[in-house]
């Protein structure tokens, strides 16, 4: 029940109380009253202010007037407190929206600022890394680079001595020997056509290389251990993986550019890559640094094979040259172009018995070289793009190319002649070439995956697993397994 001023008949806004009558009065009116006439309106004895007692209630609400008796009146009085609600409403949602919006912006920010602190992190490991690799080499590369601006015009015709060519010479015949004990016979091991028309994709890896940079773009497995992988990628790293226990072993960072080689040594644990930089670099895997930086050219490197001895590399670049280098000392012994071309090589292979090898170029041209003799032998023209990839097969008979020409030719060494060409696909992209150990199956990468069966060039094999161009391949030993990298990131196995 609320309480009524004695004197105006309303609910007092500031109500108290006189201990002469004990009514309730509006304190401003009372005050007034005892101004006046100095008693209680009630029954006229002596009152004065301070005798006034103050009422302590919750904030009061002032009944209706009379106006709001009706039904009518009512009724618009409703419609004033929903107008009224509904104004609220309104500028409530407003400020959510603008609440809503400053918190995205700040989200924002805040996902920015730490995606710039993570690169800034990134790039700072990476200096330092850089930096604790070219510490220790500095003076000796500085050194290596002067002699060989001081020396290189000599390098053709002093760099290989008659030790080295001895060597060359001695393991070329040890390997021809060995082909021909093997003759045409086919290990029992090797996976038969009908067997390897039945693979399918058993693992795939995404996480090797960095997903900002995304694209694997070569591979290699290793020869003594086929289970441990070779990847290089465009985000600059050289990655090795271990494909039985799952994980990388090792990530190898010091390119300034992209990964566009690798090669796995075959009895020791070191690996090789070459890069856009121009450099090649020689990594430890069980210490996980580089030991070496060949500095053989003068533009991107874009082929790199490693000799059968393993102590020599074979190299081309868009510097128009090739080079023979010695991977102990970094030292470059041999660096040769074709002065009558002047054209650029795209890609390099040793043949099986490394006496020769074989260079593409970017007129669509391959060339047959002698090693010994640092001489173009032979000329295998027919493509009409810039050659991809080359590789030569285990017999040492046939040659198998790829260009931009959406073609893979066969080359019989024998006749110096083309005695197969595979037409692919409308705009197929070659960009991975691969005999297996045998010589007897040819995969093909790059709009998607293909393998052949030798001599009869049949396809007995077709995979369109990866969303981007694949890049590399290798089979596994006796062809157990295929594996795959590509574009997409993706490192995969194909398998029974």
């Amino acid at each position: 029940m609320s309480l009524v001023c004695a004197i105006s008949n309303e609910v007092p806004e500031h109500p108290c109380v006189s201990p002469v009558s004990n009514q309730v009065f509006e304190r401003r009116l009372i005050e007034k009253y005892i101004a006046e006439n100095g008693v209680d309106p009630m029954n006229s004895q002596p009152l004065s202010e301070e005798q006034l007692i103050d009422i302590k209630v919750s904030h009061p609400i002032r009944p209706k007037a009379p106006s709001s008796t009706s039904i009518p009146a009512i009724l618009k009085a409703l419609q004033d407190e929903w107008d009224a609600v509904m104004l609220h409403s309104f500028t409530l949602r407003q400020q959510l929206q603008t609440t809503r919006q400053e918190l995205s912006h700040a989200l924002y920010q805040h996902d920015a600022a730490c995606r710039v602190i993570a690169r800034l992190t990134k790039e700072v490991t990476a200096a330092r890394e850089a930096l604790a690799t070219l510490k220790p080499q500095a003076g000796l590369i500085e050194y290596r680079c002067f002699l060989f601006s001081k020396y290189s015009s000599l390098c053709c015709f002093v760099g290989m001595t008659p030790e080295i060519i001895q060597k060359l010479q001695d393991k070329a015949t040890v390997l021809t020997t060995e082909r021909k004990k093997r003759g045409k016979t086919v290990p029992e091991e090797l996976v038969r056509a009908e067997d390897l028309s039945k693979y399918r994709q058993v693992a795939s890896h995404a996480g090797l290389h960095s997903a900002s940079v995304p694209g694997i773009l070569c591979m290699d497995l290793c020869p003594s251990d086929t289970n441990k992988v070779l990847t290089g990628g465009a985000d600059k790293n050289v990655v090795v993986f271990d494909k039985k226990e799952e994980q990388i072993i090792a990530t190898l960072k010091g390119h300034t550019k992209k990964v566009t080689s690798v090669i796995y040594h075959p009895s020791q644990s070191v690996v090789f890559s070459a890069s856009p930089d121009s450099t090649i670099r020689v990594w430890s895997v069980t210490g996980g640094n580089c030991i070496q930086v060949v500095r053989a050219h003068e533009a991107s490197v874009t082929g790199l094979s490693l000799h059968a001895t393993g102590d020599y590399l074979l190299s081309s670049s868009e510097d128009q040259y090739w080079a023979f280098s010695d991977i102990q000392t970094g030292q470059v012994l041999t660096k040769v172009t074709d002065e009558a071309a002047g054209v650029a090589l795209t890609c390099a292979q040793f043949h099986p018995d490394g006496l020769i090898f074989g260079t593409g170029t970017a007129d669509s041209q391959i060339k047959i070289w002698d090693l010994k003799e640092h001489t173009n032998v032979a000329n295998f023209p027919g493509h009409s793009g810039p050659v991809t990839s080359i590789a030569f097969s285990e017999n040492g008979y046939y040659l198998a190319t790829g260009a931009q020409d959406s073609s893979v030719k066969l080359w019989d060494l024998r006749k110096l002649k083309n005695f197969k060409t595979i037409a692919l696909d409308n705009n197929y992209e070659v960009k991975s070439l691969v005999f297996d150990q045998s010589g007897t199956y040819l995969a093909v990468g790059g709009s998607d995956i293909r393998v052949y069966i030798c001599k009869q060039w049949s396809e007995v094999l077709n995979f369109s697993d990866h969303s981007g161009l694949v890049t590399g391949l290798a089979f596994g030993d006796n062809a157990q397994f295929l594996s795959s990298a590509g574009m997409d990131r993706s490192l995969k196995f194909y398998s029974l």
